[in-house]
């Protein structure tokens, strides 16, 4: 491409856009640097508007991918289309402060391989002092008090003449912070973009919504007892999470609503603690006695709730205990069960409710105290959530809420409008997946052949996430003890009951008894490739599959008719099918072994393992099959 068909620079733009002005510039890349020490990726960019150089520029990390895939490289030309800027003060306080750019939504107009130098001279800008930094008293006598100090980030005039009672330091002072910061305004303050806050800033304000507010929750140790809360912020930028402890949960919580923006400055930053907290941000705000928080009705360009939506039918390849966001349309929802928890001897109550999208799979989700209790299937609406926990049993995957996960429901955003579309023109009628049970686990799995022997070499299992594979295997030996166990009647519990003697059966997760019971197989075989063979364990829905009899018939007749039980068990030996295979180590007192689960048991398609045998002689020979 020849240079003249370059877009133009927008001269002297970033100094434009760091004195205020609002426009959609194009602006060229020479340089970026991945920050270091930092939990999430953040590049910082050098860019050029042909006339001045700016260092201090920030991408976003919604656009990380841009880097990852190459779109975004050195000399690229691109138009800003969005973005923020916010102050970072050097150290003195009284020295120049710099003004940082954020980029939060940008165009590629040429990229930086057709372009392959740097347009223009420019030189580096030099940015002016901040008003905050300059003291007027020209002609004022020594005993004088000092002039009024502009304050850029409170949009207030203030004095530095306290009267003795309240100068800063003193307990008059001290006692006297929270009324003082009551009658300050931030309606004028210069924001700050939430992706650009550290702890080595001082000053700054923010202007998020809230998406979530946790209720409050008390404790007590050796130390002492209190209370906290936590609550969700949400910017263009970014997300963060603030703490309310003691005083601060007595004057914050009843005024922070869900959905609602508000200014906040004046809060203490510190790295973020992943144990129980999940926003996409290395740091996390705690309110203190100098926090400002304060309605803002100007909300037109603050974002709802950010998601990052996973494909239903992706979960079943996702290790246990990840946080993910999904939107589907519920349709089905049991009824509430309540217990009472063994390990806090809390009552609880769930409700197991079944969500289906696009990717045609379908999940089961988990709801928990009032949001089981108020939960309505009836009109099956849109369900998207936020922070949803990941659980395995039995290799098949669901997904529950937790206490910082949010759940709205019909949301109006497009992901929301668009599967319920979806579903409303017949969508939902070909979901052949349900990746909480066994029966389709396998479906929209990726996995490879790999024989018994290959996986003892490539010490699969041994990390600390489970390995999956397949092979083609013939069945050995069933053992028929234990092979079928009495569990909980209830549909969305699976936990073994105990026989009480009574007629009954108790559930202890469920914290019920009842007079019946369900049986459910755990199947325990040897299994054969032509390498070696291995003891495997199939559940319920597999087992079934394999024997062709339910488990509650199966229960029946070992209990009934043993011979005829054991007769059909041992009809399924030497049956041939792809099994596919978890395998994962597991740790019994002092002791660990690896343990491998059949995921799924399919008939052997000769046309896919012969594609797979005659790719395997092409490896080994050099030779290309035609």
């Amino acid at each position: 491409m020849d240079s003249s068909d370059w877009p133009e620079l927008s001269r002297g733009a970033i100094r434009r856009l760091i004195d205020g002005a609002q426009e959609q510039p194009v602006l060229q890349i020479l340089g970026a640097k991945l920050i270091p020490n930092s939990e999430n990726e953040r590049y910082r960019l050098l860019i050029s508007d042909g006339l001045n150089l700016h260092s201090y520029a920030m991408l976003t990390s919604q656009l990380n991918y841009m880097f990852k895939e190459g779109s975004l490289a050195d000399f690229s030309i691109f138009r800003l289309k969005r973005f923020n800027t916010s102050n970072i003060p050097t150290k003195p306080e009284n020295s120049i402060g710099r003004r940082v750019i954020v980029l939060l939504d940008i165009e590629i107009l040429t990229p930086g391989g057709q372009v392959g130098v740097k347009i223009g001279n420019p030189v580096a800008l030099e940015q002016k002092p901040e008003a905050a930094n300059m003291n007027g008293g020209s002609g004022s006598g020594a005993g004088a008090p000092k002039p009024p100090t502009a304050n850029p980030y409170l949009g207030k005039t203030t004095t530095n003449n306290f009267p003795a009672s309240t100068a800063p330091g003193t307990p008059g002072n001290q006692r006297n912070k929270a009324n003082l910061n009551d009658s300050i305004s931030l309606e004028n303050s210069v924001i700050n973009p939430i992706c650009s806050l550290t702890p080595y800033q001082n000053k700054w304000v923010i202007k998020a919504r809230v998406t979530h507010k946790a209720t409050v929750r008390t404790w007590k140790n050796d130390k002492g007892e209190g209370k906290l809360f936590s609550f969700e912020l949400v910017d263009q930028s970014g997300e963060i999470r603030a703490t309310a402890f003691r005083d601060q949960v007595d004057k914050f919580y009843d005024m922070l609503e869900v959905d609602k923006v508000y200014l906040v400055s004046k809060c203490s930053l510190k790295p973020t603690d992943k144990r129980f907290n999940n926003t996409k941000n290395e740091y996390e705000l705690t309110l203190n006695n100098e926090t400002i928080i304060q309605e803002c009705f100007d909300d037109m360009e603050v974002p709802t709730t950010m998601f990052n939506f996973v494909p239903i039918s992706q979960i079943t390849n996702m290790e246990p205990n990840s946080l993910i966001d999904v939107v589907g349309v519920c349709t089905s929802s049991g009824e509430v069960v309540k217990f009472t928890s063994r390990a806090s001897g809390r009552d609880l109550q769930k409700r197991e409710v079944t969500l289906v999208d696009t990717s045609k799979a379908s999940v089961n989700l988990t709801l928990w105290g009032n949001d089981a209790e108020n939960f309505d299937c009836t009109y099956q609406p849109v369900v998207a959530i936020k922070g949803a926990r990941i659980t395995e049993f039995g290799g098949g995957k669901s997904i529950s809420l937790i206490g910082s996960s949010i759940m709205k429901m019909n949301p109006d955003i497009p992901e929301g409008h668009k599967i319920r579309g979806w579903f409303d023109n017949g969508g939902a009628e070909d979901i052949d997946t349900n990746i909480s049970t066994r029966t389709g686990t396998g479906t929209g799995m990726k996995t490879d052949w790999v024989t018994f022997h290959e996986a003892k070499m490539k010490n699969l299992g041994m990390g600390d996430n489970a390995d999956y594979f397949q092979t083609k295997g013939i069945v050995h030996l069933v053992r028929s003890n234990n092979c079928v166990y009495k569990s909980c009647p209830q549909a969305s519990c699976n936990k073994k009951v105990v026989d009480q003697d009574d007629g009954t059966y108790r559930c202890e997760k469920c914290g019920t008894s009842y007079p019946n019971f369900k049986y459910r197989y755990l199947l325990s075989m040897s299994i054969g490739d032509w390498t070696s063979n291995r003891w495997v364990t199939c559940f319920d829905e597999v087992a079934e599959q394999i024997i062709g009899k339910s488990a509650q018939e199966m229960g029946e007749l070992l209990s009934t008719t043993p011979d005829e039980g054991e007769a059909a068990l041992h009809d399924i030996h030497f049956s041939t099918y792809i099994f596919k295979l978890r395998i994962k180590m597991e740790h019994f007192g002092d002791n660990s072994r690896n343990k491998i689960s059949v995921v799924t048991a399919t008939p052997v398609n000769y046309n896919e393992y012969n594609e797979y045998l005659i790719k395997n002689l092409s490896n080994l020979t050099g030779i290309t099959a035609n």
